[in-house]
């Protein structure tokens, strides 16, 4: 099928930014890649690439880097949205300032802001004029940059309250390599994606400290019981955490070396503090602003969220990893399905 060409704007020059704006340029879309850093739009434009983020790769001739947003936005309908969570506020008023027609938003990013309790859709919706906001779809599921920008075979799904809106990124994005499902549940997608990140932060420990296989496996899947029972309470449909947004995404990030949050974690788990990890990793790890969220989440809905506390005082409360594990390890006894005999009865 021949797709229409289109004019879009990456807003986020990083790696997963950067691999996005790949698979629009590769399905013959102009792509304008905004950054803030003038001598990486630099590289983008006159080298094809991006070292820091994509290192090796050759960047198709239809991305055109830009250090405006204002310049980038010209004649612009949808724009992705590929900036850390904690920049959202900054960079959606740098949009509003430099732009004033309708736009459809397609974020990224995978993460709930602490304090507010915010999804990242609900961010863009409180902060975002609606002279300029036409749609917001979430884009969400198991894809490491590094690979979608080897166009290896990778699948997402995309959700909105507009599902039109989701087709239509379906469309602009789906090609032999990028295969792209459309998901109705916003809510689902974007707790799915955030809350993996935890898990893999623990998933990471785990194999900092040399536990092996069988913990990683108890790990996932408990920590998929803790990411379905939260969703449920704030809306999510159970299914969707069964799909590609859910253990998908979770087994993607705990298990691959690609994943920072995983590297984050195994770091942790051979003794390094924080400060030190987030310091040598270079780039954000969203897993530790969306732990403090999810814990405070969990207190509101009062939903038990054993993982997510452990890693919770074990980031912001100096509690050691180990003695962490071992606390998770001598909880009380239960039974594994009650948590999914209770979803069914509060759906009943």
């Amino acid at each position: 099928m021949v797709k229409a060409k289109e004019s879009i704007a990456v807003i986020g020059a990083g790696s997963w930014g950067t691999a996005l704006a790949m698979v629009l340029a590769d399905n013959q879309h102009e792509v304008r890649l905004w950054g803030h850093n003038p001598k990486q739009i630099e590289e983008i434009n006159q080298h094809h690439t991006n070292e820091k983020y994509l290192p090796g790769i050759e960047l198709p001739k239809g991305i055109k880097g830009y250090s405006s947003i204002k310049e980038a936005l010209v004649g612009i309908e949808m724009i992705i949205l590929a900036v850390p969570t904690k920049a959202y506020r900054e960079v959606l008023g740098q949009i509003e300032a430099a732009h004033d027609k309708p736009l459809t938003v397609v974020h990224v990013s995978k993460g709930i802001e602490p304090d507010s309790l915010l999804r990242i859709s609900e961010m863009i919706e409180e902060v975002s004029s609606p002279d300029w906001l036409k749609d917001i779809v979430v884009l969400s599921g198991p894809s490491h940059a590094e690979e979608v920008s080897l166009r290896h075979p990778t699948t997402v799904a995309v959700s909105s309250k507009n599902m039109k809106a989701a087709e239509k990124a379906q469309d602009l994005f789906i090609n032999n390599n990028f295969r792209v499902y459309t998901n109705p549940d916003l809510i689902g997608v974007e707790i799915g994606g955030a809350l993996k990140n935890i898990i893999a932060l623990a998933s990471g420990i785990t194999d900092g400290l040399g536990y092996g296989d069988n913990a990683k496996a108890a790990l996932m899947t408990r920590g998929l019981a803790e990411i379905s029972r939260l969703g449920v309470a704030m809306g999510a449909n159970p299914l969707t955490f069964s799909g590609l947004a859910g253990i998908g995404d979770l087994i993607v990030t705990c298990t691959s070396v690609h994943s920072r949050n995983w590297r984050a974690g195994n770091m942790l788990g051979k003794g390094k503090k924080l400060d030190e990890v987030l310091e040598s990793m270079g780039m954000v790890v969203e897993g530790v602003r969306t732990t403090k969220a999810a814990y405070q989440l969990a207190r509101k809905y009062e939903v038990n969220m054993p993982i997510t506390e452990a890693l919770y005082h074990v980031l912001f409360n100096g509690k050691e990893v180990k003695s962490a594990v071992d606390l998770l390890m001598n909880r009380s006894k239960t039974n594994e399905m009650e948590e999914l005999y209770n979803i069914l009865d509060n759906r009943q």
